[in-house]
C-alpha cells in the first residue's frame, strides 16, 4: 500500500508530502509530478517519484495499486477542463481499486465561478463509487502573503470582497488535514469544510500589515469591474482575473466564512494565525 500525492512538487502538494514523511516511511509514499527534477530531493530521501500529465491519461495506467490511498490535489490550468483533467486521475483510482481518493475541494458554500470545477470533479468522484474524502479547502495566507509587492509599493490593499471576512489558514494547516486523512482511519465518504479559526476583514488585514512595517497602509475597496482592470492591467489573464474578481464577490457575501472547526479538529492543534503569515512574509 502506498500513499500517492498527484502535483506533488506544487506548493500544498509538497507540504502534504513533507509532514507525510514525519509519519511514515519514505517508501511508502509516492509523489507524482510532471517534472522529476523539480523533486530531486524528495527521490533521494527514498520516496517513489511517478511522472504523469492530467492531460495525459495513458500516463497514469499502472501508476495506482489496490489498497493505494491517493491525493488528488486540483490543478491549476482553468483553461484546460479541469474537470477532464481529474477525471483521469478518479478514473485510474477506480480501475486500480484504491482503498481512497482525497479531492483538495473548495467550501461547499463558494458560488463563485471558481468552484464550478469543484463541483464537477465532486460529483464525478461520487459516480465513480471509489470511497472518497473531499476536503473543502477555504483559502490560503498564501494567496494574499505571497503578493505583497504590490501592496508595499503603493500602501495599499485593494479588494472587491467590501467588508467581508475570510477564513483563510496556511498551506501547511490544510497539508496537515490532509495528511491526517491519508493515514488514520474512518474518513471514507466525509466531506471536510476547512478554514482558519479566525475570520478576518481587508481593514484587519490592512492594519495588520500597518502594524507590522510600521507603515500607514489603507483598505481600498473596488468593483469586481475595476478588480478585473487592475489585474488584468498588472499582466494577469483576463479570464484568470475575472475569476479572482468573483471571489473578491462571494467575499463580500460572506461565501468564504467557514466556521466548522474542521481543519483545527484534523490538523490537531490551532490554524495559523494571519499575523504569523504576514510576519514570515515580510521578514522573506
Amino acid at each position: 500500500m502506498s500513499i500517492v500525492v498527484t502535483g506533488a512538487s506544487g506548493k500544498l502538494g509538497r507540504h502534504v508530502v513533507e509532514q507525510l514523511l514525519e509519519k511514515v516511511p519514505a517508501e511508502q509514499v509516492t509523489a507524482v509530478v510532471r517534472s522529476p527534477e523539480k523533486v530531486a530531493g524528495l527521490a533521494e530521501r527514498g520516496v517513489r517519484v511517478a511522472v504523469a500529465d492530467y492531460n495525459a491519461p495513458e500516463t497514469f495506467d499502472g501508476l495506482f495499486a489496490a489498497g493505494d490511498k491517493v491525493l488528488l490535489v486540483s490543478g491549476n490550468e482553468f483553461d484546460k477542463g479541469r474537470v477532464r483533467q481529474h477525471s483521469v486521475v478518479i478514473d485510474a483510482a477506480k480501475a486500480a481499486g484504491v482503498a481512497l481518493l482525497a479531492y483538495t475541494s473548495a467550501p461547499g458554500s463558494l458560488t463563485a465561478a471558481l468552484a464550478d470545477d469543484h463541483r464537477g470533479t465532486e460529483q464525478a468522484l461520487l459516480d465513480s463509487g471509489v470511497p472518497y474524502v473531499l476536503l473543502r479547502n477555504g483559502w490560503y495566507h498564501e494567496n494574499y502573503t505571497e503578493n505583497l509587492a504590490p501592496v508595499l509599493e503603493h500602501d495599499a490593499v485593494v479588494a472587491a470582497a467590501g467588508e467581508g471576512r475570510v477564513s483563510s489558514a496556511s498551506r501547511a494547516d490544510y497539508a496537515a488535514a490532509a495528511v491526517t486523512v491519508l493515514t488514520g482511519d474512518g474518513h471514507e465518504n466525509a466531506t471536510y469544510e476547512l478554514g482558519g479559526d479566525e475570520a478576518w476583514s481587508f481593514a484587519e488585514y490592512a492594519a495588520e500589515l500597518s502594524r507590522q512595517t510600521g507603515r500607514e497602509i489603507a483598505y481600498h475597496p473596488v468593483t469586481p469591474e475595476a478588480l478585473t482592470d487592475i489585474l488584468a492591467g498588472a499582466g494577469v489573464p483576463e479570464p484568470v482575473a475575472a475569476v479572482l474578481a468573483g471571489v473578491d464577490a462571494a467575499i463580500a457575501k460572506g461565501e468564504l466564512v467557514v466556521d466548522s472547526g474542521d481543519l483545527s479538529r484534523l490538523a490537531g492543534r490551532p490554524t495559523t494565525p494571519l499575523s504569523e503569515a504576514v510576519a514570515a512574509a515580510l521578514k522573506d
